[in-house]
């Protein structure tokens, strides 16, 4: 029998807000080493040298430094070593990755001003996830009874109670208004395998011996930067860029239970789409401290990106079970609006270059992404002057809270160099070190107050550790034409969770009796290792 998730939707999913949950977050904000091959051979730690146009979203400044008007274009190949194939995901998918030129301008004594545009992908979702692993003492089925256990949304949790023929979680016995801890799956789970087959408001849970996941990342994030810079007297080049953000974020997983003492299996298949547009300004100046040396100091400063996102997503789950169950399937759709600011980000670069054989460049990048603001869309105005509705946010305080927790401050460096045995020959070298962004004993807490915890779809999350990324290049030039090859290897290791561990104790004021529950996730470890071909093709005006 199907679930009609029209009763959800009339019950929770009309919710006057909406935001998005930590994790979930923490995915849009990271960004890939991507753009011109020039600048990925060496590292990207041309943020001091200047004169690549992918330096436009990273120090402006470096536009500055151009001296002639430049067209490029670059795309190819992400390859990822490991993981099965699954939905929409290949191991294997061709990327567009920059286009851009820019426009110079000379002006007397040795100043000059540009301007850029440049289109790039910040961020490729391009993804393949595959774990599995034994259980025994949890199950996801048991997170979502065990919330039920606590009883209210005080303590995490919610009252289960019958409406118009659907079980839905409250925010307490006395309370009609339906949880902010009540999400999609605890409503799959209590129409479906949780209700007692015998007895009307009983409900039981069943622990699992094993599970499996896969799961599916598509999308990207774009850029789209403008960009005034200039030089002054050849000694301080200053740079300003305005960036434009577009996410295409898709997701597929499927998670496959079986369930102990042969009672049957589970499976939960959720989809999720986020779309949306963002913007950000980023300033920088390079310097050059001695007038007759080459060498360069850099420093640059990014705001938040502020993003207003759409996200929705369609959640199945499917039971095989020989006790007890109300329905063998449901399913539920869901779509709603939030915004999301991202930390603030400051980098410091140094660029030295000997003859014009030799370029070396080192850049430090820092980010606090436990300063991620995830916000609610609470309310909203219309302007008469303007003609237009303008929404309103607030940050949500409960989900934030939890990601000061999870996520810290992010440590990138980035080391490069270019050599050129003949003058119309360039090798490159490059390798970053990026520190990890997640705590290692961070969970997805699904107990939070939050609009974020009631809009969830899933239980996995991920806790990621550092990335190192090695690159080698070469380039040659023919006339006004050059072309520039790279390669990019990027290794991470995580450690997967299909649901978060809970424990907790009741103690029964009448009776004196201390009841304790427990529902345990054992770590997986996975890999992201990607490989990355990148083929760029420029002019010179």
């Amino acid at each position: 029998m199907k679930i009609q998730y029209y009763l959800l939707a009339a019950t929770l999913f009309s919710l006057p807000a909406a935001a998005q949950e930590t994790y979930e977050n923490a995915n849009l904000t990271s960004n890939d080493l991507n753009g011109t091959a020039r600048y990925v051979g060496m590292g990207g730690a041309m943020e001091a040298l200047g004169a690549d146009i992918s330096t436009i979203s990273s120090n402006p400044a470096g536009i500055g430094l151009f001296r002639r008007s430049q067209f490029s274009v670059s795309g190819g190949l992400l390859m990822q070593s490991k993981g099965k194939e699954f939905g929409d995901g290949k191991k294997t998918n061709t990327s567009f990755d920059q286009i851009g030129f820019v426009y110079t301008t000379r002006a007397p004594r040795g100043s000059n001003i540009n301007f850029g545009f440049n289109y790039s992908k910040s961020k490729n979702f391009d993804f393949l996830l595959n774990a599995s692993g034994k259980l025994g003492n949890g199950s996801q089925n048991n997170q979502s009874y065990l919330k039920h256990v606590l009883g209210s949304e005080s303590y995490g949790g919610f009252d289960v109670r019958q409406k118009d023929n659907a079980y839905i979680g409250f925010a307490n016995p006395r309370s009609s208004n339906v949880s902010w801890t009540w999400n999609q799956l605890d409503y799959l789970y209590f129409n479906t395998l949780l209700p007692d087959a015998n007895t009307a408001g009983k409900f039981n849970s069943y622990l699992a011996d094993s599970y499996t996941f896969d799961k599916a990342n598509t999308g990207y994030v774009g850029n789209y930067d403008f960009n005034i810079s200039g030089s002054l007297h050849d000694q301080v080049y200053l740079g300003l860029t305005f960036g434009l953000k577009d996410v295409h974020y898709d997701s597929e997983s499927r998670y496959y239970e079986k369930l102990s003492n042969g009672v049957g299996n589970v499976t939960v298949r959720d989809t999720r789409r986020i779309t949306g547009t963002g913007f950000d300004l980023t300033a920088g100046i390079i310097v050059r401290p001695v007038a007759d040396s080459p060498f360069r100091i850099g420093a640059y400063v990014k705001t938040p990106t502020w993003y207003d996102l759409t996200t929705s997503n369609v959640t199945r789950i499917d039971r095989v079970t020989n006790t007890g169950g109300k329905n063998d399937w449901g399913e539920v759709p869901n779509s709603y609006d939030y915004k999301l600011w991202t930390p603030w980000k400051f980098g410091f670069s140094l660029g030295h270059t000997v003859g014009n054989y030799l370029a070396l460049g080192l850049t430090y990048e820092y980010e606090d992404h436990s300063t991620l603001d995830t916000r609610i869309n609470d309310g909203g105005y219309y302007s008469d002057y303007y003609g237009s509705y303008y929404e309103t946010s607030s940050s949500d305080k409960a989900m934030n809270k939890h990601t000061k927790q999870a996520l810290k401050g992010v440590s990138t460096l980035k080391i490069g160099a270019e050599y050129k045995p003949a003058s119309n020959l360039a090798l490159r070298l490059g390798y970053n070190y990026v520190s990890p962004k997640y705590d290692k004993d961070a969970q997805r807490d699904p107990t939070i107050v939050s609009p974020g915890s009631a809009y969830s779809s899933s239980t996995d999350f991920v806790n990621w550790e550092s990335t190192n990324r090695f690159t080698l290049g070469v380039g040659y030039q023919i006339n006004k034409f050059n072309i520039d090859l790279a390669y990019q290897y990027s290794a991470q290791k995580g450690t997967f969770y299909p649901f978060s561990t809970m424990n907790f104790a009741i103690r029964d004021t009448a009776t004196g009796t201390t009841t304790s529950y427990s529902n345990q996730a054992a770590g997986t470890k996975v890999d992201n290792n990607r490989g990355q071909l990148l083929l760029t093709v420029g002019y010179r005006l």
